[in-house]
Parts: structure tokens; sequence; C-alpha cells
């Protein structure tokens, strides 16, 4: 094979796989909007709920009056990402990405009172099978996450009604040819990164935005509180070297190199 002939072959392969992965990259950009799902737990159906959706500057999801005589349950709404303000939209093989935003959660600290970034756990792939949950907890100060992934403290201890910034990547890690997550959060001292976590899955087939819920530990009237989500992102980087090894990319050139 001539080295013009070789050379062809090698970027043309190069364009395929970049073509995929911009195509990848266009489909999670297609993002536009945000829905709210009220009462995905419904244990105090006599609560009343407040929701305000603004995105992507603001939404706000609050919860009044949810007490019950015995003690135990939750009341939890969710929102979503769409890209038709309608269904949420569905996450596609090698659909990476980055999101953030702030977060204030305000209210009752003596009953579960907390929001911020979920994952549910649609395609079973999560170890353990629980839902991702990346939040700043009212009660108990905690900011960080747990399920999905793993477990991840970030050492700051959250105070109700303080605004923090709670960001997360979804990407290929090479290094280790597994899907991976890291999650970041701000609250007015610098960025703080938790480890990377890699899995053997991925979150095709899932979606993702965020939530509040809020508990009762047998009071009466009930307990009360809100979450207000702030300058909400979800976008994915430019194609780099690392994007580019995921797609295997290197390996494809170097066979067909030996093989020229």
């Amino acid at each position: 094979m001539t080295s013009m002939h070789r050379n062809t072959r090698v970027w043309t392969l190069i364009g395929l796989c970049l073509s995929v992965a911009s195509g990848a990259w266009a489909q999670i950009s297609s993002i536009n909007s945000a829905f709210i799902t009220p009462r995905v737990f419904n244990d105090f159906p006599g609560a009343v709920g407040t929701y305000n959706n603004n995105y992507p500057t603001s939404i706000l999801i609050g919860e009044a009056g949810a007490g019950r005589a015995t003690a135990n349950g939750l009341d939890r709404d969710i929102w979503q990402f769409s890209n038709n303000g309608t269904t949420a939209y569905t996450l596609g093989a090698n659909d990476f990405f980055t999101a953030s935003m702030t977060l204030n959660v305000t209210g009752d600290t003596t009953v579960i009172n907390e929001a911020g970034f979920i994952i549910p756990n649609v395609n079973g792939t999560f170890p353990g099978g629980s839902d991702l949950q990346f939040l700043a907890s009212a009660q108990s100060g905690f900011l960080g996450m747990f399920g999905g992934t793993g477990f991840w403290n970030s050492g700051i201890t959250y105070t109700a009604g303080s605004t923090v910034t709670l960001g997360m990547t979804y990407f290929f890690d090479s290094a280790n040819s597994e899907d991976a997550m890291q999650f970041w959060v701000n609250a007015g001292s610098g960025n703080i990164y938790s480890p990377v976590q890699d899995w053997s899955g991925n979150l095709a087939g899932d979606n993702f935005g965020g939530y509040y819920q809020i508990g009762n530990g047998g009071t009466s009237p009930g307990a009360s509180g809100q979450a207000v989500y702030g300058n909400i992102v979800v976008a994915v980087p430019e194609p780099s070297l690392l994007s580019l090894m995921g797609l295997g990319i290197a390996p494809l050139i170097w066979r067909l190199r030996r093989r020229a």
C-alpha cells in the first residue's frame, strides 16, 4: 500500500470516529429545558407543594406541612433535563456530560430536608443497584454523594440557607477503560474534587436532573422546607485526546500502520 493510500485510510477512520463523537455531543447539547414531576414519593398527601420552573436561571421546589402522626415517610419531588420541555432526556452510549448548579436548601432542620442532583439507576448498572444522589442536607449538614458509583463526603458541613455549587462530570476513563464519574463542590473557598469513581457499567438509557425531599419524625402539623437550584448548566467538553482514546482510534490506527 502506498503512503498516500495508507494516510487516506487512517484519516478517514479518524473522521468517522469523530463523527460518532460529534453525534453524541450534539445529542447532549440538544437539552434546552427541564420539567418538574411532583411527588414521586407521596407519603404526606396533605402537604402543600410549591413548584416554580425558570430553567436554566432557577428552579424552586418546596413542601409545607409534610406531617402525620406516625414517624417516617418522605415526600420527594424531582426535575429532569429535557430537550422538549415535557419528557426526560435519555442518555445514549458515549453521551458524556458536565453538569453544575448552585443550590440553597432552607426550612426544617429536625427532619430529613435535602436536595441535589439525582441519577436513577434505570439501566441497573450502578453497584448496589441504588440511585446516585449528590446533595446538600439541611438536617445532617452532609455535602457529598452516595449510591450510584460510590460514596464521597466533601468534608464541608452544609448550613441550611447557604448557597453552594455542585458539579459533576461523566466521562470515559481511558486509563482504566471504564466509564467514570467525578464530583466537585464549592462553598466559597474554591472547588473541592472527589476521587474519580469508575464502574463497569454506563448511563445509557438513564436520565438525570435534581430532587428535593422532606421527611417527618412523627410531628404535627408537619415539616416545611424548599430548595432553590440556580445557574443550571449541562454541557460536554470539546473533543480531546482522552475521548479519542476512549473511542479506540489509537489502537485501530496502530493496527492499520502495521498492516501497511
